[in-house]
């Protein structure tokens, strides 16, 4: 078995439980509010909460003759915010393995797709300080949704970070697997309850169900 010289882990859905689509679809629905758009499109909701691309972002912009990056704007705000109500309401929680995570006897980063703001409330909110020596969220700005995993802009960052070397990239995503190959990482592929089922177009290193069997792959 391979020898790894440090452990990324993705936040939402292997750190703490992931926003709920009714939190989401709800935030979104308030930033369109925010900038004069009473009943949005529900296919512009739902581009919105996931997957969006400054190009889609373009289009809807276009649709109700606003500003693409005020509405953007407005959507991080209250998709942040929306997070922070959810986590301190105790509506989303860390799971409990993750006792494990600070068992891990390597450098240890996180990378996320969420905002780099949100990671950090994480960490500090479920006191994750000392478990991780680097994490990465992305920019709330348009530019940065080019650079959301599977680019690996901030997986190879945090892993620069951490002295480079091999690593092991614990996702719960296809686009998490993607991202650590591309980088030139292995992978675990943790299933979740919210991706059992899945299944996916690109094979992981390992898969797990709990991150407490970390300790066999390390």
């Amino acid at each position: 078995m391979p020898s790894y010289d440090a452990v990324l882990f993705d936040s939402d859905g292997v750190l703490v439980e992931p926003p709920s689509a009714e939190t989401q679809t709800a935030a979104i629905q308030q930033a369109f509010q925010s900038v004069g758009v009473d009943d949005p499109d529900e296919g512009h909701v739902q581009d919105l909460t996931s997957g969006v691309t400054s190009e889609v972002l373009d289009d809807i912009g276009a649709a109700y003759d606003i500003d693409p990056v005020a509405l953007w704007n407005a959507r991080e705000h209250h998709d942040e915010q929306s997070q922070f109500e959810s986590f301190r309401a105790g509506n989303r929680d860390r799971y409990d393995d993750t006792a494990a995570v600070s068992e891990v006897p390597r450098p240890r980063g996180v990378v996320s797709n969420n905002h780099h703001s949100t990671i950090e409330f994480v960490l500090e909110f479920f006191e994750f300080g000392d478990d991780f020596d680097t994490y990465y969220g992305r920019e709330k700005t348009v530019e940065s949704l080019g650079l959301k995993k599977p680019n690996t802009h901030y997986v190879e960052r945090a892993l620069d970070d951490l002295g480079g070397g091999s690593a092991l990239y614990v996702g719960d995503s296809e686009s998490d697997v993607l991202a650590a190959h591309r980088a030139g990482l292995d992978s675990v592929f943790l299933r979740r309850p919210h991706c059992r089922s899945v299944d996916l177009s690109v094979d992981p290193t390992y898969e797990l169900e709990t991150l407490h069997g970390l300790a066999e792959l390390l």
